[in-house]
């Protein structure tokens, strides 16, 4: 049996970095980590080729060679799932979906034999059971929980590892938390489980023996949800794995503000190698906070938390959404001003959407606010808003405009290293340079500080980062490559304006303004 698995490509927000994956010499962020666990799931004997659409194309001779092709999906790539399950229809392969994206709406897409959904540890041999009696069905769901003990390594030898800037595993699946806009809970439930060391330790040992030496990310809903397992179990084991590898690489995750209320847990975090931490901020109005269901941000000072952070040496990277309910006309120059006086250099802003499988969704459908057909990215939504869509989509871009403007991203760059200090680690991270990376760096300085226009600003912050503390050049390119990708995405957006696309799509503008008449009837504005 050959089983080709096809990755959709991702759209171009800032999750797929691909202006600055480019200047790198890289083709993608991240590998479908999904996707590998899956083809380790099929039987060993079964012919896998792994095509992802972020590194490679798919080619005719992909699809012809080919007895059946698996697709993964999260909610961003389903305009490229829908174009794959087409060319594969058109060339009668039969189609097996699963992932976040249609476990949600599966519904929506025709085309597909069969629906593999929810965690693939369960479905999938129930599949595989029926396919080898020549009784397969189009959909297998359930409400159960994988245990992650059972679950494989990805199959690395699959991909080309070189072909991404980064690596990714995964510890834990689950939050404990209940925000309204997520749909994790949906997905993975309350009760984060979690795999064992030795699970963890043998994939890093994979990932770090291909010569992989650059940032691990730990693709964890929030690493920190079952803390006494991690605390007791896998950041020991880190630490020790660390001793064991001269250059083992930086970790980068997901967690929540409330790492700012543990000492224990961030000196352990600290000395198992996790610099990057990304926490979704949101919304620095409690009312907001409080809607939405974020209770683990509210009750506390949000910029002494981030700043602490900064100090103690994690690399914060904030999300933020715009466009809540709550929401009044100064919610923008409030968040530009959090950004700026916090020091966050990398931030995702979001406008607010309702993903299916979500307690918003529901309540959305429930006040016909719900817009159909939309390109689930960060600038986008689909839902009517109870602020004036036209003031929405200018704020939005106001802040766009503000944070990712090269001499503010200067600024913060210069806060955060003003706010962090030195912490002394066992095992410091320590990094292989070799001959590519040099030509990489040659490349990186070439395009950024001789042809980009921006480039006194390049400089202005090489030459700050030099005098401040040269050990944190390397960090200070990260950010660059950053400057450069912000403002690209900047561009782009202005573009798609300048073609009438706004957070909503110009085909839906009269079905928002007739939505919006419903709305106030039903939610009554100040």
């Amino acid at each position: 049996m050959n089983i080709l698995l096809i990755y959709p490509e991702m759209p171009g927000t800032i999750g797929k970095f691909g202006y600055m994956i480019n200047l790198t010499g890289r083709k993608s962020a991240f590998p479908p980590i999904g996707l590998l666990t899956v083809a380790a799931l099929l039987p060993k004997e079964w012919n896998k080729k792994v095509i992802d659409l972020n590194t490679d194309p798919l080619t005719q001779k992909d699809l012809q060679w080919a007895d059946y092709a698996f697709i993964s999906s999260m909610n961003v790539q389903g305009k490229s799932a829908k174009e794959v399950i087409k060319m594969c229809n058109n060339e009668n392969l039969p189609v097996v979906a699963g992932g976040p994206l249609f476990t949600h709406e599966h519904e929506k897409f025709s085309g597909v034999d069969h629906f593999v959904l929810n965690e693939a540890e369960i479905t999938l041999p129930l599949f595989l059971e029926d396919l080898e009696k020549g009784t397969p069905k189009s959909i297998y769901q359930t409400s159960q929980f994988a245990d992650v003990h059972s679950t494989p390594s990805p199959m690395w030898e699959l991909v080309d590892t070189n072909k991404y800037l980064y690596s990714v595993v995964q510890y834990s699946r689950g939050c404990p938390y209940l925000c309204d806009f997520c749909d994790v809970t949906a997905l993975f439930g309350r009760v984060p489980r979690t795999k064992t060391p030795y699970q963890l330790i043998e994939e890093l040992d994979t990932l770090v023996s291909s010569g992989k030496n650059e940032m691990i990310f730990f693709a964890d809903d929030n690493l920190i949800g079952n803390k006494k397992s991690l605390k007791t179990e896998l950041l020991p084991a880190l630490i020790g794995w660390r001793g064991k590898n001269r250059y083992a690489p930086a970790f980068a995750t997901q967690l929540t503000i409330n790492l700012a209320d543990d000492e224990e847990m961030m000196e352990l975090l600290l000395e198992a190698g996790f610099r990057h931490i990304l926490i979704g901020i949101e919304s620095i109005d409690e009312v907001s906070l409080i809607q939405m269901r974020k209770k683990q941000n509210t009750r506390r000072n949000l910029m002494d938390n981030i700043r602490f952070l900064h100090e103690k040496g994690f690399i914060v990277i904030g999300t933020f959404i715009v466009g809540l309910d709550t929401d009044k006309t100064d919610v923008f120059q409030n968040v530009i001003n959090f950004i700026q006086e916090s020091g966050i250099v990398l931030i995702v802003i979001n406008v607010l959407k309702a993903p299916p499988g979500t307690e918003l969704y529901d309540r959305m459908v429930k006040e016909n606010r719900l817009l159909e057909d939309f390109e689930f990215e960060e600038g986008r939504t689909n839902i009517v808003p109870v602020m004036d869509p036209e003031e929405l989509h200018n704020g939005y871009k106001k802040v766009l405009q503000a944070v990712y403007a090269p001499e503010n991203i200067f600024k913060r760059i210069v806060t955060y290293y003003s706010d962090k200090k030195p912490h002394k680690v066992k095992y410091p991270i320590k990094r292989k340079v070799s001959v590519k990376d040099f030509y990489n760096f040659m490349r990186i300085i070439f395009k950024l500080g001789v042809t980009n226009e921006d480039r006194k600003y390049f400089w202005k912050t090489i030459f700050w980062t030099i005098n401040y503390n040269y050990r944190y050049l390397d960090l200070t390119i990260l950010y660059l490559l950053l400057m450069y990708q912000y403002k690209k995405l900047l561009e782009s957006f202005i573009e798609r304006e300048k073609n009438n696309i706004y957070i909503y799509s110009d085909k839906l503008r009269g079905d928002i303004r007739y939505k919006e008449q419903l709305l106030h009837q039903v939610i009554p504005t100040e």
